[in-house]
Protein backbone atom coordinates (compact mmCIF):
# COMPACT_ATOMS: atom_id res chain seq x y z
CA UNK A 1 0.00 0.00 0.00
CA UNK A 2 1.45 3.56 -1.08
CA UNK A 3 1.27 6.37 1.10
CA UNK A 4 -1.81 8.39 1.39
CA UNK A 5 -4.07 5.39 -0.79
CA UNK A 6 -7.45 6.47 -1.34
CA UNK A 7 -10.06 4.20 -0.84
CA UNK A 8 -13.54 4.44 -1.70
CA UNK A 9 -14.56 5.29 1.64
CA UNK A 10 -12.75 8.60 1.50
CA UNK A 11 -13.93 9.99 -1.53
CA UNK A 12 -16.99 11.32 -0.15
CA UNK A 13 -16.56 14.74 1.75
CA UNK A 14 -20.01 15.36 2.04
CA UNK A 15 -20.23 14.38 5.30
CA UNK A 16 -16.93 15.31 6.80
CA UNK A 17 -17.31 17.66 10.13
CA UNK A 18 -13.65 18.34 10.57
CA UNK A 19 -10.73 18.26 8.37
CA UNK A 20 -7.13 19.31 8.60
CA UNK A 21 -5.72 20.47 5.06
CA UNK A 22 -2.12 21.30 4.75
CA UNK A 23 -1.32 22.34 8.12
CA UNK A 24 2.69 23.26 9.36
CA UNK A 25 2.29 23.44 13.18
CA UNK A 26 3.92 22.99 16.45
CA UNK A 27 5.29 24.95 19.55
CA UNK A 28 7.25 27.95 19.69
CA UNK A 29 10.05 27.63 16.54
CA UNK A 30 9.86 24.12 16.62
CA UNK A 31 7.70 22.53 13.76
CA UNK A 32 5.61 19.24 14.53
CA UNK A 33 3.20 18.70 12.04
CA UNK A 34 4.53 19.03 8.23
CA UNK A 35 1.59 19.88 5.66
CA UNK A 36 -0.88 16.99 7.65
CA UNK A 37 -4.12 16.65 5.94
CA UNK A 38 -7.18 14.08 7.28
CA UNK A 39 -10.36 14.48 7.78
CA UNK A 40 -13.71 12.89 10.09
CA UNK A 41 -16.69 12.05 9.14
CA UNK A 42 -20.26 12.09 10.53
CA UNK A 43 -20.30 8.38 12.39
CA UNK A 44 -16.44 7.43 12.27
CA UNK A 45 -14.28 6.55 14.49
CA UNK A 46 -10.77 7.46 13.22
CA UNK A 47 -7.73 6.45 14.99
CA UNK A 48 -4.22 7.89 14.61
CA UNK A 49 -1.57 5.99 15.22
CA UNK A 50 2.21 6.50 14.68
CA UNK A 51 5.72 6.25 16.65
CA UNK A 52 6.70 8.92 19.40
CA UNK A 53 6.74 12.19 18.50
CA UNK A 54 5.15 11.93 14.99
CA UNK A 55 3.08 14.34 15.85
CA UNK A 56 -0.46 12.96 17.02
CA UNK A 57 -1.45 14.84 19.91
CA UNK A 58 -0.40 18.02 17.97
CA UNK A 59 -3.08 17.02 15.40
CA UNK A 60 -5.65 17.00 18.85
CA UNK A 61 -4.28 20.26 19.84
CA UNK A 62 -4.28 21.97 16.73
CA UNK A 63 -7.97 20.95 15.89
CA UNK A 64 -8.98 22.22 19.56
CA UNK A 65 -7.01 25.60 18.87
CA UNK A 66 -4.90 24.97 21.67
CA UNK A 67 -2.20 25.78 19.25
CA UNK A 68 -2.59 27.86 15.74
CA UNK A 69 -1.73 26.35 12.36
CA UNK A 70 1.65 28.23 11.06
CA UNK A 71 -0.17 27.18 7.63
CA UNK A 72 -3.03 25.73 6.30
CA UNK A 73 -6.65 25.12 7.50
CA UNK A 74 -8.52 23.55 10.25
CA UNK A 75 -11.96 23.11 8.95
CA UNK A 76 -15.52 22.57 11.33
CA UNK A 77 -18.97 21.57 8.98
CA UNK A 78 -16.67 23.61 6.07
CA UNK A 79 -15.66 26.35 8.43
CA UNK A 80 -12.08 27.59 9.13
CA UNK A 81 -11.84 27.47 12.96
CA UNK A 82 -7.48 27.47 12.79
CA UNK A 83 -6.78 29.42 15.70
CA UNK A 84 -10.23 30.08 16.99
CA UNK A 85 -10.15 29.68 21.03
CA UNK A 86 -11.13 26.31 22.81
CA UNK A 87 -13.80 28.11 25.04
CA UNK A 88 -15.23 29.07 21.73
CA UNK A 89 -14.62 26.05 20.13
CA UNK A 90 -16.15 23.63 22.61
CA UNK A 91 -19.23 25.99 22.41
CA UNK A 92 -19.10 25.09 18.43
CA UNK A 93 -19.64 21.47 19.35
CA UNK A 94 -16.19 19.94 19.71
CA UNK A 95 -14.95 17.89 23.08
CA UNK A 96 -11.60 17.40 23.57
CA UNK A 97 -10.11 14.94 26.02
CA UNK A 98 -6.48 15.23 27.05
CA UNK A 99 -4.61 12.68 27.93
CA UNK A 100 -3.22 13.40 31.84
CA UNK A 101 -5.02 16.23 34.07
CA UNK A 102 -8.66 15.74 32.41
CA UNK A 103 -10.05 15.51 35.79
CA UNK A 104 -10.59 17.66 38.91
CA UNK A 105 -9.32 15.40 41.36
CA UNK A 106 -10.28 17.46 44.24
CA UNK A 107 -13.60 17.44 42.87
CA UNK A 108 -16.53 15.26 43.03
CA UNK A 109 -17.97 13.28 39.56
CA UNK A 110 -20.94 15.42 40.11
CA UNK A 111 -19.09 18.68 40.16
CA UNK A 112 -16.43 17.55 37.73
CA UNK A 113 -19.65 16.83 34.88
CA UNK A 114 -20.90 20.29 36.60
CA UNK A 115 -17.92 22.11 35.10
CA UNK A 116 -17.47 20.40 31.91
CA UNK A 117 -20.84 22.34 31.16
CA UNK A 118 -19.99 25.81 32.62
CA UNK A 119 -19.82 26.93 29.00
CA UNK A 120 -23.87 26.37 28.60
CA UNK A 121 -26.08 29.11 29.24
CA UNK A 122 -29.16 26.72 29.96
CA UNK A 123 -30.52 23.57 32.34
CA UNK A 124 -27.70 21.32 31.94
CA UNK A 125 -29.76 18.47 34.71
CA UNK A 126 -31.55 16.79 31.79
CA UNK A 127 -27.73 16.57 29.94
CA UNK A 128 -26.67 14.86 33.42
CA UNK A 129 -29.27 13.05 34.20
CA UNK A 130 -28.91 11.52 30.63
CA UNK A 131 -24.83 10.92 32.07
CA UNK A 132 -26.17 9.40 34.74
CA UNK A 133 -28.34 6.94 32.91
CA UNK A 134 -25.63 6.09 30.48
CA UNK A 135 -22.70 5.60 32.90
CA UNK A 136 -24.39 3.83 35.57
CA UNK A 137 -20.41 4.11 37.41
CA UNK A 138 -20.81 8.01 37.53
CA UNK A 139 -24.32 7.49 39.59
CA UNK A 140 -23.01 5.31 41.67
CA UNK A 141 -20.34 7.31 43.04
CA UNK A 142 -21.74 11.06 42.30
CA UNK A 143 -20.02 12.12 46.05
CA UNK A 144 -17.30 10.28 45.43
CA UNK A 145 -13.37 12.35 44.61
CA UNK A 146 -12.10 11.95 41.63
CA UNK A 147 -8.82 11.50 42.83
CA UNK A 148 -10.10 8.25 44.82
CA UNK A 149 -11.37 6.96 41.05
CA UNK A 150 -9.41 4.10 39.25
CA UNK A 151 -7.21 5.17 36.12
CA UNK A 152 -10.64 3.22 34.15
CA UNK A 153 -12.91 5.32 36.43
CA UNK A 154 -11.47 8.36 36.02
CA UNK A 155 -10.95 7.96 31.84
CA UNK A 156 -15.01 7.51 31.88
CA UNK A 157 -15.62 10.54 33.88
CA UNK A 158 -13.32 12.60 31.43
CA UNK A 159 -15.53 11.21 28.63
CA UNK A 160 -18.58 11.98 30.29
CA UNK A 161 -17.46 15.57 31.50
CA UNK A 162 -16.60 16.38 27.90
CA UNK A 163 -20.33 14.85 27.14
CA UNK A 164 -21.46 17.47 29.15
CA UNK A 165 -21.43 20.06 26.04
CA UNK A 166 -23.26 17.90 24.06
CA UNK A 167 -20.65 17.89 21.08
CA UNK A 168 -20.68 15.97 17.87
CA UNK A 169 -16.72 15.47 17.82
CA UNK A 170 -15.33 14.53 20.34
CA UNK A 171 -11.00 14.44 20.12
CA UNK A 172 -9.73 11.67 22.82
CA UNK A 173 -5.86 11.86 23.84
CA UNK A 174 -4.41 8.09 24.51
CA UNK A 175 -7.51 6.76 26.65
CA UNK A 176 -5.56 3.84 27.45
CA UNK A 177 -2.50 5.04 28.47
CA UNK A 178 -1.36 3.38 32.44
CA UNK A 179 -4.01 0.91 32.03
CA UNK A 180 -4.38 -2.46 32.75
CA UNK A 181 -5.53 -4.45 29.14
CA UNK A 182 -8.57 -5.30 30.90
CA UNK A 183 -9.32 -2.20 32.02
CA UNK A 184 -8.00 -0.25 28.65
CA UNK A 185 -10.99 -3.07 27.23
CA UNK A 186 -13.41 -1.39 28.90
CA UNK A 187 -12.71 2.09 28.02
CA UNK A 188 -12.49 1.48 25.15
CA UNK A 189 -16.02 0.12 25.45
CA UNK A 190 -17.34 3.06 26.43
CA UNK A 191 -15.56 4.93 23.29
CA UNK A 192 -17.66 3.21 21.27
CA UNK A 193 -20.89 3.61 23.06
CA UNK A 194 -20.08 7.37 22.76
CA UNK A 195 -20.09 6.71 19.09
CA UNK A 196 -23.12 5.04 18.79
CA UNK A 197 -24.77 7.55 20.17
CA UNK A 198 -24.30 9.72 16.76
CA UNK A 199 -20.66 11.41 18.24
CA UNK A 200 -17.45 11.61 15.98
CA UNK A 201 -14.49 10.55 17.56
CA UNK A 202 -10.69 11.33 16.59
CA UNK A 203 -8.55 9.14 18.68
CA UNK A 204 -5.11 9.40 19.14
CA UNK A 205 -4.07 5.46 20.99
CA UNK A 206 -1.01 4.05 21.88
CA UNK A 207 -1.62 0.54 20.98
CA UNK A 208 -2.48 0.78 17.99
CA UNK A 209 -3.96 -2.86 17.63
CA UNK A 210 -7.00 -1.48 19.82
CA UNK A 211 -7.23 1.36 18.87
CA UNK A 212 -7.58 0.53 14.97
CA UNK A 213 -9.95 -2.23 16.45
CA UNK A 214 -12.59 -0.11 17.39
CA UNK A 215 -12.06 2.33 14.84
CA UNK A 216 -13.33 3.07 11.21
CA UNK A 217 -10.48 4.38 9.58
CA UNK A 218 -6.80 5.01 10.46
CA UNK A 219 -3.86 7.23 9.55
CA UNK A 220 -0.29 6.45 10.54
CA UNK A 221 1.45 9.48 11.48
CA UNK A 222 5.47 10.13 11.10
CA UNK A 223 7.48 13.05 11.32
CA UNK A 224 4.21 15.02 11.96
CA UNK A 225 2.88 13.63 8.30
CA UNK A 226 0.06 11.43 7.05
CA UNK A 227 2.11 8.35 5.79
CA UNK A 228 -0.75 6.22 5.03
CA UNK A 229 -4.40 6.56 5.68
CA UNK A 230 -6.67 3.01 4.74
CA UNK A 231 -9.85 1.55 6.37
CA UNK A 232 -8.60 0.54 10.12
CA UNK A 233 -8.86 -3.35 8.82
CA UNK A 234 -7.10 -2.44 5.92
CA UNK A 235 -3.99 -1.32 7.95
CA UNK A 236 -4.02 -3.93 10.49
CA UNK A 237 -3.68 -6.38 7.62
CA UNK A 238 -1.10 -4.02 5.84
CA UNK A 239 2.72 -6.02 6.20
CA UNK A 240 4.60 -2.85 5.71
CA UNK A 241 2.69 -0.83 8.50
CA UNK A 242 2.45 -3.98 10.46
CA UNK A 243 6.14 -4.01 10.35
CA UNK A 244 7.28 -0.57 10.79
CA UNK A 245 4.12 0.32 13.70
CA UNK A 246 2.33 -2.35 15.13
CA UNK A 247 5.23 -4.14 15.89
CA UNK A 248 4.85 -7.44 13.50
Amino acid sequence: MSPQTDVDTMDAQTDTILSLEGVDSGYGEVQVLDDCSLHLDAGEIVCLIGPNGAGKSTVLKTAFGMLTPWTGHVRYHGEDIGGMAPEDIVREGIGYVPQTENVFGSLTIAENLRMGGVARNDDIEPVLEELYDRFPLLEEKRTAKARNLSGGQRQILALARALVMEPDVLLIDEPSAGLAPNTADGVFAEVQTVNELDTAILMVEQNAKKGLGISDRGYVLDQGTVRFEDRADALLEDDEVGKLYLGG
